[in-house]
C-alpha cells in the first residue's frame, strides 16, 4: 500500500471545497490498516468514507485514511435470515440494492443513501422510519490507539439518533459491517411520504419500497454529482418538554413528534424554512430550493463560505425559535 504525499482533497468531498493532506492512503486490508496506523503513530488521523457527510475549510495536516475494503459475503442463514458483512468501502446503496435484488429485506428503507458501509454506522444513518442500527450486528475495526483489531456488538456501539461510539469517541476506524437481514419481507407503514407515493399499490413489494423511496429521494434531493452538497445538513432537533412547549407558543404549527422519555423531535427543515432560508443563496451557496435542510454549492471551492452560510441559518434559527441546530455534516 502506498502512502501518497500533498494530495488534494477536492475529489473526495461531494462538496468539493479544497484542501490538501499531507499523507493519505487507502488500505484494503485490516493488516494494511493496522501497519499504517503503526508506521504513523504520531500523525494527526482522518478517516474519510464517501465523501458525502464532511467538508473541508482548511488543509488538513496529518495522515488522511480512506478504508477501501471491498469485500461482500454471506457468512451465515437459516430459512428466515441471512447474515452480510460487507467491507468499509463498499457503496452503500449498491449493497442496498444488491440485496433487494435477492430478497434480503431491512435495509430497503435506507435506498440511495450516499454513504459507504463503514459510514453507516458512525452515524447510524437512517431514513423512512428505518435506521442502520435496526439491522446492524457487528462492527469490525481497528483501535487508533492499540492498532489492534476489535468487534462492537450492536448494544455496544451505542447507537443513538445519527449516533454511535464510533462518533463520539472517534477513537476506532470500522473495517467491515456485518447486516443481519430477512428473507421474507411484509410493507408495513412507518413513514406518511413513502405510504402516500405506495397508495396505489395494494401489497408492495421489496423492489416496489426501494423504488418508491428512489423516487421519492431522487425528487425531494439533487444529486451531489451535479450540484454539490452532503445532504441533511443539520439533524433534527431533540427537544425537552419545555423546549417543545416553547416552540409551539411560537410556532403553532410546528410539527413535533414524541420519541419517548418525555422528549419530542422536530423539523429542522421546518424550522430553516420559517426562518425565510429555503430557496435562500449568498454568492456561491445556498439551500437547495425543493429542500431546506439541504445546503448546496454553486461553484465555490472554498469551504468556510460554507461553513459561514451554515452559521447564519444558525443564528437566525436560534433567535427566533430559541433551538441551535445542530449539524450532521463534519466540518474540517
Amino acid at each position: 500500500m502506498k502512502v501518497q504525499n500533498n494530495i488534494q482533497l477536492q475529489g473526495y468531498n461531494s462538496f468539493g471545497t479544497k484542501a490538501i493532506a499531507k499523507l493519505f492512503c487507502e488500505p484494503e486490508t485490516q493488516e494494511e490498516l493496522s501497519e499504517v496506523l503503526k508506521q504513523y503513530s504520531n500523525e494527526q488521523k482522518l478517516v474519510l468514507g464517501a465523501g458525502y457527510n464532511l467538508f473541508f475549510t482548511k488543509d488538513f495536516d496529518g495522515i488522511v485514511i480512506k478504508p477501501s475494503m471491498k469485500n461482500i459475503e454471506v457468512i451465515w442463514e437459516d430459512e428466515d435470515h441471512v447474515e452480510i458483512e460487507a467491507g468499509a468501502g463498499v457503496e452503500w446503496d449498491k449493497m442496498v440494492e444488491d440485496c433487494v435484488l435477492k430478497g434480503y429485506a431491512g435495509i430497503e428503507n435506507l435506498s440511495l443513501i450516499p454513504s459507504s458501509v463503514g459510514a453507516s454506522p458512525i452515524q447510524n444513518i437512517g431514513a423512512y422510519g428505518s435506521e442502520a442500527k435496526d439491522t446492524i450486528v457487528l462492527v469490525k475495526a481497528v483501535d487508533l490507539i492499540t492498532c489492534k483489531y476489535i468487534e462492537f456488538t450492536n448494544s455496544e456501539c451505542q447507537f443513538g439518533y445519527r449516533n454511535s461510539i464510533f462518533k463520539s469517541s472517534c477513537r476506532y476506524i470500522i473495517t467491515s459491517v456485518v447486516f443481519r437481514l430477512s428473507k421474507s419481507f411484509t410493507y408495513k407503514e412507518k413513514y406518511i411520504d413513502l405510504s402516500r407515493e405506495l397508495k396505489d399499490v395494494e401489497t408492495p413489494t421489496l423492489k416496489q419500497v426501494r423504488d418508491a423511496i428512489v423516487k421519492i429521494r431522487t425528487r425531494k434531493l439533487p444529486d451531489a454529482k451535479t450540484l454539490p452538497n452532503a445532504g441533511s445538513f443539520f439533524k433534527n432537533p431533540i427537544l425537552t418538554l419545555e423546549e417543545k412547549n416553547s416552540l409551539q407558543r411560537i410556532v403553532v404549527d410546528a410539527p413535533i413528534y414524541n420519541i419517548g422519555d418525555n422528549n419530542f423531535k422536530t423539523s429542522a427543515a421546518f424550522l430553516i424554512e420559517k426562518a425565510g432560508f429555503k430557496g435562500k443563496r449568498k454568492g456561491m451557496v445556498g439551500t437547495y430550493e425543493h429542500h431546506a435542510l439541504v445546503i448546496v454549492n454553486y461553484g465555490t471551492n472554498i469551504g468556510k463560505e460554507i461553513s459561514d452560510f451554515a452559521n447564519e441559518i444558525q443564528e437566525e434559527v436560534l433567535k427566533l425559535f430559541g433551538i441551535r441546530l445542530e449539524p450532521e455534516v463534519w466540518i474540517y
